[in-house]
């Protein structure tokens, strides 16, 4: 199902909230910019900079971490791009080309749509525009802002897969007592705010584990081939848990033992994917 954000889940909650769930909540897209921060070259970093100082958008601060955010905060007011945040590959036929409408063609500017699109596309339309210097400035900080926020999408395991249950947003969550979650939540804040409320911090913790090995082995591919693997993610990491395909059943789920445990180690392998892979896209786009 498209229209994830859509969800009874989601609609109860964005009466309560200002914005939707969003792949790692604005903390972790900001770890993710943190951990390729330091991976950059100086001389892409110095242009990263002088991109975010020369927008003149004001829903986020112009740090490269608060950019990573942008997205989310647009989206808040242009809903023709939220579909571009997640590819629904479900889990009982997985079909890239069907989750991502058959891969339309791009309109130009890419920032112009399609609406009807997915994330493996639009990160790769705004990766484009950002690594030609013929872009219009105003349109290469716009495509920059998207390739911060859409890398760390994609390696969201439930931004890349879907048990026609609107991404995981049907699925409720036991945790204990009273608390309740549902599963893409789960994933998006719980995991992450676990490792601590300094994005800055647990980056550096996380690149601490990155080893030159792991480091060759992230980079390189592109977003049809980090979709798929995001999906594997998902279906041996996520969804193992007893819930049923669709949004009928909202019974909580009790979370099997060695769950949560489990789940923290895989979204930090996510995160740390994410933000070499980001570093790989900008050293190259970028590179002078």
């Amino acid at each position: 199902m498209k229209l994830r954000d859509l969800g009874l889940p989601v609609l109860f909650a964005l009466s309560l909230v200002p914005r939707p769930a969003a792949a790692w909540g604005y903390e972790g897209h900001k770890v993710v910019a943190a951990i390729a921060r330091a991976y950059l070259t100086p001389a892409v970093r110095a242009k990263v900079d002088a991109l975010l100082a020369a927008d003149t958008d004001t829903l986020e601060p112009h740090d490269m971490l608060s950019a990573a955010t942008w997205a989310d905060s647009w989206r808040n007011s242009h809903r023709e791009t939220s579909q571009w945040h997640f590819v629904d590959i479900e889990l009982d036929k997985p079909d890239l080309a069907s989750a991502c409408f058959g891969f339309p063609p791009t309109a130009h500017p890419a920032s112009s749509g399609p609406a009807e699109d997915c994330v493996v596309d639009r990160l790769a339309a705004f990766t484009a525009e950002l690594a030609d210097p013929a872009t219009s400035q105003a349109e290469r900080i716009l495509a920059l802002k998207f390739v911060l926020h859409f890398v760390g999408d994609l390696h969201q395991p439930l931004h890349a897969s879907d048990n026609h249950d609107h991404g995981g947003n049907c699925v409720v969550l036991a945790l204990g007592g009273p608390r309740t979650s549902n599963l893409h939540s789960f994933w998006d804040t719980r995991l992450v705010e676990d490792m601590g409320s300094d994005p800055e911090a647990v980056a550096a913790s996380l690149r601490a584990k990155i080893t030159p090995t792991h480091k060759i082995a992230w980079e390189g591919g592109d977003p049809k081939s980090w979709a798929p693997e995001s999906f594997a993610v998902a279906k041996q990491s996520v969804y193992t848990i007893a819930s049923k395909p669709g949004c009928d059943d909202k019974a909580p789920v009790n979370l099997p033992a060695g769950y949560e445990a489990a789940a923290k180690n895989v979204a930090a392998l996510q995160l740390e994917r994410a933000g070499v892979r980001l570093a790989w896209v900008l050293n190259h786009a970028l590179a002078p």
